[in-house]
């Protein structure tokens, strides 16, 4: 059960009794509890890494299903054109604050572009819009040659025409994690397209 489950059914006992009519469990129950002690935390060293390859450890994780979003961002100043980026590994993160996350590689070259722009729009993809993801996932191409988008109402991030819901975001915070970065947006609007649409799916490096 460990500390805290075995915390919360003491507390429940206690509370049970007092219902009872015991006045001494019924000050027991009421009595603020001291907090469990933390655990230790500390980094990894470089020479504690598991021995896991790279290639094993894409293998065994590529059997979890995502959902595919387009990560899109305004041009900020002296850009000639907004910037997006294809991902796999964007979440709901905090209803109060509203958050959402996702990362991406540290060698991005569209990270940059975002992060100047301090804002982004995530487009939740649907079934029919592999090609348009794959053109996301190029680098160095112009990703929206063709592409029909409005603007986000918050921040100005392109909003793809299609896209089964729709995330506008300013940039909250920014973590580090290996060899990517966890990005956290905070919500500032957001609504959904055709609601009745499948959405895009990655499994085993192929959507389905």
């Amino acid at each position: 059960m460990g500390q805290a489950g075995t915390a919360e059914a003491a507390v429940r006992y206690l509370r049970s009794v007092a219902a009872a009519g015991d006045s001494t469990a019924s000050d027991a129950a009421t009595a603020p509890l001291d907090p469990l002690p933390r655990p230790d935390l500390r980094c990894v060293g470089e020479d504690e890494r598991a021995p896991v390859g790279q290639g094993e450890f894409r293998r065994v994780l590529g059997n979890f299903a995502t959902g595919v979003a387009v990560v899109t961002a305004p041009a900020a100043d002296g850009e000639s054109g907004p910037a997006g980026f294809a991902c796999q590994s964007f979440s709901s993160l905090s209803l109060d604050p509203p958050l959402v996350t996702f990362m991406v590689g540290r060698t991005s070259t569209t990270w940059p572009r975002i992060a100047r722009a301090g804002a982004f729009c995530v487009n939740v993809l649907a079934a029919h819009q592999g090609a348009l993801c794959r053109g996301f996932a190029v680098s160095g191409a112009d990703k929206f040659a063709g592409v029909a988008y409005d603007a986000a109402p918050c921040s100005g991030a392109p909003r793809l025409t299609g896209a089964l819901a729709w995330i506008d975001c300013t940039i909250h915070a920014v973590h580090t994690g290996g060899d990517h970065l966890i990005v956290v947006g905070r919500v500032a609007a957001l609504g959904t397209g055709d609601e009745d649409a499948a959405p895009l799916l990655f499994h085993k490096g192929r959507f389905v």
